[in-house]
């Protein structure tokens, strides 16, 4: 299982939302670049970029931020965040990043982001799904930077991106983020038996070491860390162990 720490930027700030509410916002840095160059000197491969001002706006803000550190580290860098046009997208992937992740897009125009995955190569694409559980744990897709619920359930956005060779998913339990509680195994244990096959990254809740090795028995292919990272719960350093030795 991956490591994938996460940098959020607003306002060409790292910051962490609460639940993924706007109004409750903690900054935690004011230079993107530099905790994304700590970040490498513990180990890690992977870095998860989300622009939030795009989530927010609909309209990718930071991709000069965002490539600036692609261009001074050597990560290999995920982004998402207000990715609405095949021009933003093919500029930040020719721009060094791996692979762009898209959200309320794939959710509201799914024919179109199949024909991206078809495009520019699976490997290149993450569906980023935010969910709100009900009751019966059923995910139902939120949208529009966490501010928007859905009637469309996971499983069935899912079944419409079966037959594009479709391999990475994002699912974020909006409930956990920022909470560091602990992720909604029941999740994600329900989006391994449905989709086996497809490379799913747990997003959410992620406050402990134990938190980590309890994904990692599920088989997820990574863990999101964000905000435990800022309130060093952990390092990365423990956790790249922690899999290691799970492992």
């Amino acid at each position: 299982m991956q490591i994938i720490p996460a940098i959020d930027i607003q306002s060409g700030q790292c910051v962490r939302l609460y639940q993924g509410d706007f109004d409750q916002t903690t900054v935690y840095s004011n230079d993107p670049v530099s905790v994304a160059k700590e970040y490498t000197k513990e180990g890690i491969q992977w870095l998860h970029l989300v622009d939030l001002d795009g989530a927010q706006d609909g309209e990718a803000l930071q991709v000069e931020l965002i490539l600036d550190i692609v261009r001074q580290t050597s990560l290999q860098v995920q982004v998402g965040g207000g990715l609405r046009t095949f021009e933003i997208v093919k500029k930040l992937l020719d721009g060094g990043v791996q692979r762009v992740v898209i959200g309320s897009l794939a959710a509201f125009e799914p024919e179109t982001v199949k024909q991206w995955i078809v495009e520019l190569g699976a490997q290149s694409i993450v569906l980023a799904l935010d969910v709100q559980c009900n009751e019966e744990n059923i995910p139902y897709i939120v949208t529009q930077g966490w501010q928007q619920q859905t009637t469309t359930s996971l499983w069935r956005l899912l079944k419409q991106y079966e037959d594009c060779g479709l391999q990475h998913i994002l699912c974020t339990d909006i409930e956990m983020d920022g909470t560091l509680r602990g992720p909604n195994l029941q999740l994600y244990a329900q989006c391994q038996q449905h989709y086996p096959q497809l490379q799913f990254q747990a997003s959410g809740g992620v406050g402990k070491l134990s938190h980590i090795q309890a994904l990692q028995e599920l088989g997820v292919a990574s863990a999101i860390v964000g905000k435990a990272l800022y309130e060093k719960q952990f390092t990365l350093a423990q956790a790249l162990t922690t899999v290691q030795n799970a492992g």
